[in-house]
């Protein structure tokens, strides 16, 4: 009998989300309500920010953020294309556009130095990346950010439960240390509400837009409306959105958050493992960790050895029954992208690139034994033997 496939990643729930989402339903208030004000107080409380804003997704965070911090039609902002498309997607619906720098290659992370030099008078905003949940280098950033007057704002969609030495202490992604975290509860992530964001700021009157916007611009939320006494009339002030969460979304990620420290720990440990298993595979290049850095290990990136080409070891190990992902997408090579930016500036983004083509992401997921890990890292150096001998097919 052959083993079981391995998925690339696999969510962690069961019986406390599943009564989480019963309460909810027995309640009989299902969309944004307690459950979500909780879950914010909870989610704040955890990574030690003031305010905490939920909303429907990572995306509509990133396009709040960058709405109330300022960005409107013309303006540029800084920001990696090593990312997810949402990243620069997020920047076009302000009819912003989005310079985009390369990434550090050891971390695949924006590189702050190239960050200063893109900055011109049209400059809004700075959107860095804490790329598969691994932090990036934010207090140079955020030095950057408040040297030249801009906000930073932190794409953090990867990174519950990340951590970086800030001032000699370990502290959460999302405190924040920039002006505005954004997190993602995709069930590709740490902790899921099968979809989901969160917003986290230390400035008041930025989360009272976040609430305000979020809600179709209503004046008193609905919540307020039905434990009102009297009749209350919303009035709508300005055009906002539908990026809410739902209550059953919110009761889930609470029974999650709960958990979010053993899943980070035990990620960790897999991630440690990866690393002393790789160490017998020539040519590999496990995913550094930077000295100030602890991160989720949402992925764990490897670098092929060079010449190896990225998709036939891809298909080799799935055809074994160990799914991979490639290095994560270069925005600038997508259509919407590609038009826009100068060829010189594009021929800057050299590591990104490599990055896309020459890094896959392994299994990664809580609940994965030594011997699931010993079976992707044997499959995976059978491809690059395979490969090295010109075998590969």
């Amino acid at each position: 009998m052959s083993a079981p496939s391995l998925p690339i990643a696999r969510p962690s729930l069961g019986d406390e989300e599943i009564e989480a989402a019963a309460r909810c339903i027995r309640s009989g208030w299902v969309t944004q309500g307690p459950e979500v004000a909780a879950f914010e107080a909870e989610f704040a409380a955890m990574v030690g920010a003031p305010h905490a804003c939920a909303v429907s997704n990572c995306t509509t965070a990133l396009h709040l953020a960058l709405v109330v911090a300022g960005v409107t039609p013309g303006d540029e902002v800084i920001t990696v294309s090593h990312s997810f498309i949402a990243t620069a997607n997020a920047i076009r619906y302000c009819d912003a556009r989005p310079v985009f720098v390369d990434v550090d290659p050891a971390t695949y992370n924006i590189d702050p130095e190239r960050v200063e030099r893109a900055i011109t008078a049209r400059t809004r905003a700075i959107l860095c990346v804490h790329q598969l949940g691994m932090p990036c280098d934010l207090a140079r950033i955020v030095d950057i950010g408040r040297r030249h007057g801009l906000p930073v704002i932190e794409d953090a969609a990867c990174a519950a439960g990340s951590e970086i030495l800030w001032n000699g202490q370990w502290e959460k992604i999302g405190r924040p240390h920039g002006d505005i975290a954004c997190f993602s509860f995709h069930p590709r992530k740490v902790i899921t509400t099968g979809d989901g964001g969160m917003i986290t700021t230390a400035n008041a009157e930025w989360d009272r837009r976040f609430r305000l916007l979020r809600q179709h611009g209503m004046s008193v939320p609905d919540t307020v409306r039905h434990k009102a006494a009297q009749v209350i009339v919303e009035s709508y002030d300005l055009v906002g959105y539908n990026y809410r969460l739902t209550d059953l979304q919110a009761a889930v990620g609470r029974a999650q958050l709960r958990r979010l420290p053993e899943l980070v720990r035990e990620r960790r440990e897999c991630a440690a493992r990866y690393r002393t298993l790789l160490a017998d595979v020539p040519g590999m290049r496990a995913p550094d960790e930077p000295e100030w850095a602890r991160s989720n290990w949402q992925s764990y990136a490897v670098r092929l050895p060079d010449g190896c080409d990225q998709r036939t070891v891809m298909q080799f190990m799935l055809d074994r029954g160990v799914a991979t992902r490639r290095g994560v997408m270069c925005a600038h090579r997508q259509r919407p992208y590609a038009s826009e930016h100068a060829p010189a500036q594009l021929s800057d983004l050299h590591h990104s690139e490599a990055a896309e083509d020459g890094v896959i992401l392994l299994p990664l997921f809580p609940g994965m034994t030594r011997a699931d890990q010993e079976r992707v890292v044997e499959v995976m150096a059978a491809a690059l033997a395979a490969a090295a001998a010109g075998s590969l097919v």
